[in-house]
């Protein structure tokens, strides 16, 4: 058997468990009652005509001490975590742009797909005021990936990457003065309620990394509702 067919399926046996990592979770997320509400912002003109305009504005910390899971980091300091919550509302048939702060470095993706940006306003994001399009895939810290898996709701899919922080500006302690600001636009379709993930390998314990944080409810995956 040669390489490239085991590695088509290594990333089948991959993606099942990813997709079965997330049926669990949407089943426990349903305990954490905290939400992150879009900001209004008037309105903006769209290749769908001008729509009601909101923001969202995340970070990503290389720990949990920055105080979204309690003053000492809650029950898993040591986790990377998103923040200030996991769990996100904005409104259907509307124009999100999102900002997402990123204060940690990383190392290489398991599925060189998620390296690119998908889902937004032509296809591009702004990277530190830059326009980008892709990543290098050993270069991404996390990614911010909305999937379209609702029964009876308008298909949905989000996925963007954010670069990681250099290694030599990554400290110690506490958190690197030279983060990475990525910031993109999309459009939301009909309600629906969908689950987000970071694609980025940066949990421990299971096969390609997808344990510790990346399957702990409020840390690296959550609730995505979309309200009518």
């Amino acid at each position: 058997m040669n390489k490239r067919i085991l590695g088509a399926l290594g990333t089948v046996i991959i993606g099942a468990g990813v997709i079965a990592g997330i049926g669990t979770y949407v089943a426990a997320a349903k305990n954490d009652s905290r939400v992150l509400a879009a900001t209004p912002a008037g309105t903006m003109e769209t290749p769908q005509g001008v729509l009601p305009h909101y923001t969202l504005a995340i970070k990503v910390y290389p720990d949990s001490m920055s105080g979204s899971h309690g003053k000492d980091g809650g029950a898993h300091p040591g986790y990377v975590t998103y923040g200030p919550v996991a769990n996100f509302e904005v409104p259907a048939h509307s124009v999100i742009t999102m900002t997402v702060t990123n204060y940690d470095g990383g190392e290489s993706l398991n599925n060189d797909y998620f390296a690119r940006v998908r889902g937004t306003i032509d296809g591009s994001a702004q990277l530190n005021g830059e326009r980008m399009t892709s990543i290098s895939p050993d270069a991404v810290g996390h990614t911010f990936t909305v999937h379209g898996i609702a029964v009876g709701q308008d298909e949905f899919f989000l996925s963007v990457p954010m670069k990681a922080v250099a290694e030599e500006d990554m400290p110690e302690e506490g958190y690197s003065s030279k983060p990475n600001v990525t910031v993109f636009t999309f459009i939301t379709g009909g309600p629906g309620e969908y689950v987000w993930n970071c694609e980025y390998p940066c949990g421990d314990g299971t096969i390609a990394k997808f344990g510790a944080a990346m399957s702990t409810m409020g840390y690296m995956s959550g609730h995505f509702t979309v309200k009518g």
